[in-house]
């Protein structure tokens, strides 16, 4: 099936307009790779933390799923996305018909967050998640226990260099930046607003509309990043 906003916007179909000239030259590797990446940053009693980002529809909570079922216990995995702003506070600030972006979420939130995860190694700590069919956090709803040598945080805007986004990554030991192919990026990213229920022309004027501002954002801060990783599986 065509896709619609590959057709409005006529994005080239294996390179986003900032890919080209922004940071280290991409690293091809299988999931299998990552994992083994990851698994040599555990350090006995050490605790490190590893960001994962990229544009929407990179691949980011996927990644961070295989991660988590290979290093078990040894993994606990953060998400930006539990500091959206909720809803009814979006509509008073204006902001509800661009959800996603920068000033859509608790920056200052989620930094402290990291912060506490960073320096609180041994105190079991509590982080939000997102929930997709609600599309609303919940707060309290991920324990990282005390011990825990390795946290993955996932999300857009862990690159940034603003406000309170800038205390990001300075807590992590190292980010990943996702950067797939832009024909199947767009694919999922418009399948996974059909699968909570837009229709294909909703998600895909969504996507254009919000989604591809955010990623030009996003694409941006790609030269900050450790690794830009394609992956081949």
């Amino acid at each position: 099936m065509p896709n619609p906003l590959q057709e409005e916007t006529m994005v080239a179909p294996n390179a986003h307009p900032a890919a080209a000239s922004a940071g280290p030259d991409p690293l091809q590797a299988s999931t299998a790779d990552l994992v083994a990446r990851a698994r040599a940053m555990l350090a006995a009693g050490q605790r490190r933390m590893l960001g994962i980002t990229g544009t929407p529809g990179a691949g980011k909570s996927t990644l961070c799923a295989a991660l988590a079922g290979a290093l078990g216990g040894d993994v606990a995995v953060v998400g930006m996305d539990g500091f959206h702003l909720a809803n009814q506070e979006l509509i008073r600030l204006g902001r509800r018909e661009r959800k996603g972006a920068p000033d859509t979420f608790d920056a200052d939130g989620y930094a402290a967050l990291l912060e506490r995860l960073r320096t609180q190694s041994q105190t079991t700590i509590y982080a939000p998640t997102f929930n997709r069919d609600l599309e609303e956090s919940i707060g309290s709803a991920v324990p990282v226990a005390a011990g825990t040598p390795l946290i993955v945080t996932e999300g857009n805007y862990l690159l940034v260099d603003n406000g309170a986004w800038s205390r990001v990554r300075p807590t992590l030991d190292a980010v990943w930046f996702l950067a797939p192919p832009e024909d199947l990026r767009l694919t999922r990213l418009i399948a996974r607003h059909e699968a909570y229920g837009r229709s294909q022309a909703e998600a895909a004027e969504w996507v254009n509309r919000v989604d591809e501002g955010n990623a030009r954002i996003i694409e941006s801060t790609r030269a900050r990043a450790d690794l830009i990783v394609q992956l081949t599986d």
